[in-house]
């Protein structure tokens, strides 16, 4: 395996971060998962808007996007796979112990494995910790991801692929790693940026494609919600039959159904909607 680190292709192996780096000692750095097909990354420039969009709430520096996108061409070209999850990760590079930045540059790396296709249906669990939509790196999309990994094990532990999160106000906000979506009365809603969840790629491309509306939601419309469905960059979108013990059916409900569709059928049209 070969990924990219600080301009140059290298064996993963040779591959070194600095244990000083700020992104491993307080999380000061940002990243970007894309879907690979063919050794081909999907939405190539949304993500790369995001990842910019990111550095700048957190004060880095704008990443290098023409280096970025060498970087995914060449580990998409040094390391085949049919269906990957490309990640791109940009942080403040070595750096004092402590909050403050060093001036030694920042760090790129980027590489790429193998991922299985995502099943058309799952399960959700939902937990007690809330986002914090008034927090300063609310919305963006940082590597301090401690709190989901401990939300995501919670629900690992009780069957289901994702944890669904209220924000502080008890208003639906996201999953650890998705978009949540639910069909109301036959119409299809998602929570707005407001609510605190990530500017998701495919979330807002649903919105686009399929005439989702943003809508504050409170938590326990997943109690009453006629169809969920989460999204993300690996999953599409991807229908939820369980939410903790509530029954949805075995099979995605007609409006995700047609969500998938329409998903498949755009993105199959354009990488780079």
């Amino acid at each position: 395996m070969r990924i990219w680190l600080d301009g140059a292709l290298r064996d993963v192996d040779a591959a070194k971060v600095s244990v000083f780096d700020h992104g491993l000692t307080v999380g000061d750095g940002v990243f970007e998962t894309l879907k690979a097909e063919g050794g081909r990354a999907f939405a190539l420039t949304r993500h790369l808007e995001r990842l910019t969009r990111s550095a700048r709430g957190l004060g880095l520096p704008d990443p290098d996007l023409d280096e970025v996108r060498t970087a995914c061409a060449a580990v998409l070209g040094a390391n085949p796979v049919e269906h990957g999850r490309l990640r791109v990760t940009y942080t403040g590079g070595v750096s004092p112990l402590g909050s403050d930045r060093g001036d030694a540059g920042t760090t790129l790396i980027a590489a790429v494995a193998e991922s299985a296709r995502r099943p058309d249906t799952t399960a959700v669990v939902t937990v007690p910790w809330v986002r914090n939509e008034r927090s300063a790196v609310a919305g963006l999309k940082t590597t301090s991801y401690a709190e989901n990994v401990v939300a995501l094990a919670a629900a690992h532990r009780a069957g289901a692929s994702e944890a669904l999160l209220a924000n502080t106000v008890g208003l639906l906000c996201e999953g650890t790693g998705s978009n949540v979506f639910v069909v109301l009365d036959g119409e299809l809603h998602t929570p707005p940026l407001a609510s605190g969840c990530l500017a998701g790629i495919t979330r807002a491309l649903v919105i686009d494609w399929a005439g989702a509306k943003e809508t504050d939601l409170p938590f326990e419309v997943l109690r009453q919600a006629e169809e969920i469905f989460v999204t993300s960059s690996l999953r599409d979108a991807q229908a939820v039959v369980r939410v903790d013990d509530r029954e949805l059916g075995t099979t995605p409900g007609p409006v995700t159904a047609e969500v998938m569709r329409i998903f498949d059928a755009k993105a199959g049209a354009d990488l780079d909607p």
